[in-house]
């Protein structure tokens, strides 16, 4: 794994990291309120959306790729024409942070998790409120759709991880695994597994067929807990980000690969490119990193 840049790219923190479908653009989100789109391999600065009135938490694209969605701590879900930046509509359905956002494979969902303990999935086309999931007892940090688009999950202060049923908004499961709280969630590509970190310092993987834990991950040892998770491409390796440092695991067998250091303590999202060439990195020093796989 080697480091290929390093871009400032915000005025505070990072908090996340996108690929596009092709990996010709990374996205950026930053607590300077600012969305902004770099060329990929030359990492130039191509677009900046502003629209938000505090930090940007969160992002996702449609599968398409006509729109992207975004989450505040401003209480807000926008939604972006993409690339363009037009800014389309402005949903008010939280009463507090918006930590995560995620869009259904099939591009009729949009579902935001907020500090206000409450999960919402939205009409991606209309804007439209579909559901108000509550079960939660505290904040909601991270959000994840299955690969097939029938359920959601979702984490975040405390043990347990919610599954939704889509788009009824049934809750089907609660597993109860982890301690203290669910840093990340992330479905493999294939739809077979579901990877969680807690911060107790594992990461598990869930097997979607009865939600079985078939695996236990020890990672945080040294390096405080797993704060996101990232399956390849090939869904054969994770990546996963610690303080100071991004670590590369692989699944069969399970052992850590790659271990890069990072000069922040806050080292925060994570994404593969579809392409499985690059692994890029938000993190708490206003940059983000790209290393060549």
């Amino acid at each position: 794994m080697k480091e290929a840049a390093v871009i400032q790219a915000h005025k505070s923190h990072v908090a996340d990291v996108l690929f596009n479908a092709d990996s010709t653009t990374l996205l950026s989100a930053g607590m300077d309120n600012l969305i902004k789109l770099w060329s990929v391999p030359d990492w130039q600065l191509t677009e900046t959306f502003d629209g938000h009135e505090k930090s940007v938490n969160s992002v996702a694209l449609s599968l398409d790729e006509a729109l992207l969605a975004s989450g505040s701590t401003d209480a807000t879900v926008r939604v972006w024409a993409y690339p363009s930046g037009e800014l389309l509509r402005t949903m008010k359905g939280h009463k507090k942070t918006v930590a995560s956002v995620a869009i259904s494979p099939d591009g009729r969902w949009l579902a935001s998790a907020s500090y206000d303990g409450k999960v919402v999935l939205w009409n991606l086309t209309s804007g439209d409120m579909a559901a108000t999931l509550k079960g939660h007892t505290s904040n909601v940090g991270s959000l994840a759709f299955s690969s097939d688009g029938d359920c959601l999950a979702s984490a975040g202060l405390g043990s347990d991880i919610l599954i939704w049923s889509v788009p009824d908004g049934e809750l089907t499961s609660r597993l109860s695994r982890h301690q203290i709280a669910v840093s990340s969630l992330n479905f493999s590509p294939d739809g077979r597994l579901m990877a969680s970190s807690g911060g107790e310092g594992t990461v598990l993987l869930w097997s979607t067929g009865d939600w079985s834990v078939v695996q236990s991950i020890e990672i945080g040892e040294g390096g405080g807990y797993p704060r996101a998770i990232a399956f390849s491409p090939d869904w054969k390796s994770m990546a996963v980000s610690l303080e100071y440092k991004v670590q590369v695991w692989s699944l069969d067998p399970t052992g850590l690969v790659e271990e890069a250091a990072v000069k922040a303590k806050g080292v925060y999202a994570l994404d593969f490119s579809p392409d499985a060439r690059w692994l890029a990195n938000a993190a708490a020093d206003k940059k983000v990193r790209i290393w060549e796989l």
